[in-house]
């Protein structure tokens, strides 16, 4: 499932893209909103809150995307006559007269006023691709989480908004913490959190996606099973994290992350 720091991107892309221009072509396949009326109004830009996508347009409304594992919008010139987009795969068409944007396999949508949005995303932890994540409140809702692994908190949106596995295994790998750690055992919690925020921006702001800065190494531990650790040499390792049916494959090297 993408992360925050592809979020923030496709937000940036959706928002340039439909700047400036009404909608001249608005569908929605989608069941519920496919009767929505919003051609003719103008994108306000769109904004990412973990792994959420967010239209807001002028007449007071947001359109709620969620990639989900195998959704993408994609953006290309609007052409006269317009493109034919009959693919079982297209979910949604937003265009002006300079770009069309195309949703494909879609894992959510729906259309609400901009002002509920708190309530459409209530239940989750704080935005950690939000320019200041808030970290102390999400430091603040790992310590509810008692015993539970460290690895599984920080995959749970309610804790905190945009970690996926990529950056499960980035951040801690830095901190030298095992996925398996108890929370309420790791000292700084604020520091963690602080860490996954700064790498999937800087991903974000990158040429290419990267969790480590590096063009030609993205990742340092993250499905590199077998490969020896830049830091310590020792091979690493994945097992999985969380509870079923929700855990998740978690990088690791046993020789220099301590349980």
């Amino acid at each position: 499932m993408p992360e925050g720091d592809v979020l923030l991107r496709v937000a940036r892309r959706l928002t340039a893209a439909l700047a400036d221009l009404p909608l001249v072509r608005v569908e929605l396949r989608w069941p519920g909103v496919s009767d929505a009326e919003l051609t003719g109004h103008t994108s306000l830009g769109t904004a990412c809150y973990g792994k959420h996508l967010l239209t807001r347009l002028d007449n007071g409304h947001t359109l709620h995307t969620h990639l989900r594992m195998e959704g993408r919008w994609r953006i290309r010139h609007t052409t006269t006559p317009p493109e034919r987009l009959g693919r079982p795969l297209v979910r949604a068409v937003l265009a002006t007269q300079r770009w069309t944007c195309v949703g494909e396999e879609l894992g959510m949508m729906d259309v609400l006023r901009t002002r509920d949005e708190p309530i459409l995303l209530g239940h989750l932890g704080p935005n950690l691709m939000a320019e200041e994540p808030d970290v102390s409140r999400a430091a603040a809702n790992l310590r509810t989480q008692g015993g539970r692994s460290i690895g599984a908190v920080l995959l749970d949106q309610r804790v905190a908004a945009g970690i996926g596995t990529i950056y499960l295994a980035e951040t801690l790998w830095r901190h030298r913490i095992s996925p398996w750690r108890p929370s309420n055992e790791v000292e700084n919690p604020e520091s963690v959190f602080a860490t996954a925020a700064a790498l999937m921006r800087r991903s974000a702001d990158a040429p290419t996606l990267t969790a480590t800065g590096l063009r030609e190494q993205p990742t340092f531990v993250h499905d590199r099973a077998g490969l020896a650790c830049p830091r310590c040499g020792g091979l690493i390792a994945v097992a999985s994290v969380g509870e079923p049916p929700f855990d998740r494959p978690a990088y690791h090297c046993p020789a220099c992350q301590a349980a």
